[in-house]
């Protein structure tokens, strides 16, 4: 026995049509879609990790600094990351081109953290999306920081994302 594939009535073989409710019998195989390959887009980041990872490509010009230079002058490089110390390593590390690019990157970096500072205070008006905003926004700033301070750390002079390209001390 066969059933209807329309409204699955039993009916007997070799029946054309379905008692119950008149559809073809005959099984109609239908051609296979026919899908077109779309091309190959290149490959985006997909996840948090691999956008950062993506930002964070930026000119590492440590090849033109000494050993020596950067060797002595971590730690000036990394107080250009916290804030007004910036101005220790200006004033101290004149001579030292390693801390003047950090310094500068600190620097820069203070100007954004200022900026943010009021823009927070201006957003915070804004109820709910200026409160997130306003979390976000020094999130960014101090995210750039510590990236600033592991380049220190690590010897290297990398551009940060976003704010390493500015130039301030010469």
């Amino acid at each position: 026995m066969a059933f209807c594939g329309k409204c699955g009535t039993e009916y007997e073989e070799g029946a054309k049509f379905c008692p119950s409710c008149g559809a073809s019998t005959e099984i109609i195989e239908e051609p296979a879609p026919i899908i077109e390959e779309q091309p190959v887009e290149q490959a985006q980041p997909e996840n948090f990790a691999d956008k950062f990872a993506a930002m964070n490509e930026t000119p590492d010009i440590t090849d033109s600094y000494t050993a020596e230079d950067i060797g002595a002058n971590k730690v000036m490089g990394i107080l250009a990351y916290c804030g007004p110390l910036v101005l220790v390593p200006i004033l101290a590390a004149k001579e030292s081109p390693f801390a003047k690019f950090h310094s500068n990157q600190g620097l820069v970096l203070m100007i954004l953290h200022i900026i943010i500072i009021i823009a927070c205070t201006v957003l915070a008006v804004i109820p709910i999306i200026g409160w997130i905003i306003g979390l976000i926004l020094p999130l960014v700033s101090f995210v750039l920081s510590v990236l600033g301070i592991i380049n220190v750390i690590n010897g290297r002079a990398k551009e940060l994302p976003l704010v390493g390209k500015f130039r301030i001390l010469k």
